[in-house]
């Protein structure tokens, strides 16, 4: 996938070209740390004084490039999407190669950071499955009705006591409710239940969407998108 830069973004990471490739990688390192400890007015100072710049256009420089490597990692998109990526900023090849080097070399510390951090929205911890068939009921003797109930478990961000609606009518959700473990690691579950012909077209829905992303054509738009 390609990251989508909005025009402030792009206004801020305008400052990179200005510098050499050794300040980049400078910036680069003090994004990282202030991904881990918060900012520091006092090093945006004292970068500005050696680069003889205004600290705002210093700071708006590495808040742009933590942005950039928080986004990439995220989503660990790939060399080819990154560079991609950035080929709206209109730098030349140098600077694009630093910024990619600076994307591999720190992509899996900053996923690391980012696990650690509180997240308001929840995350995938498990699932569990299971299949039941129906083979026959008191008004009809011999049927097949196979119906698949899935647990999905989360951490974090989720109300545990929250019910979610009923939004299909194949697939129904039965419950939200704590799991055993909630207490000790934050986990709540989800019930839901659903026959195998749609789960099997939500599968192959999301599927061709993963693959319709990685499409020239998908490129092209996302590159051209403001």
């Amino acid at each position: 996938m390609l990251l989508v830069l909005s025009e402030d973004h792009k206004e801020h990471l305008s400052f990179l070209p200005k510098v050499d490739a050794a300040v980049v990688g400078e910036f680069g390192r003090i994004a990282l740390e202030f991904l881990r400890r918060g900012s520091s007015p006092k090093i945006y100072e004292g970068a500005a004084r050696k680069l003889c710049v205004p600290v705002e256009m210093v700071q708006h420089g590495v808040e742009g490039l933590m942005y950039l490597m928080t986004e990439s990692s995220k989503h660990m998109i790939s060399e080819v999407d990154f560079l991609d990526s950035v080929l709206v900023l209109g730098f030349g090849e140098e600077l694009n190669q630093t910024l990619l080097q600076l994307y591999l070399q720190h992509h899996s510390q900053i996923r690391s950071i980012l696990s650690q951090l509180p997240s308001s929205q929840p995350a995938y911890h498990n699932l569990e499955w299971r299949l039941d068939v129906q083979l026959a009921s008191r008004p009809i003797r011999q049927q097949v009705v196979p119906t698949v109930t899935l647990r999905l478990l989360l951490t974090g961000g989720a109300d545990p006591s929250s019910r979610v609606l009923q939004t299909e009518p194949s697939s129904r959700v039965l419950q939200t409710e704590p799991s055993s473990r909630v207490l000790q690691t934050d986990l709540s579950r989800r019930v839901l239940q659903t026959d195998p012909s749609t789960l099997l077209h939500l599968i192959s829905t999301l599927e061709a969407a993963l693959a319709a992303i990685k499409t020239n054509h998908a490129r092209r738009i996302f590159r051209n998108i403001k």
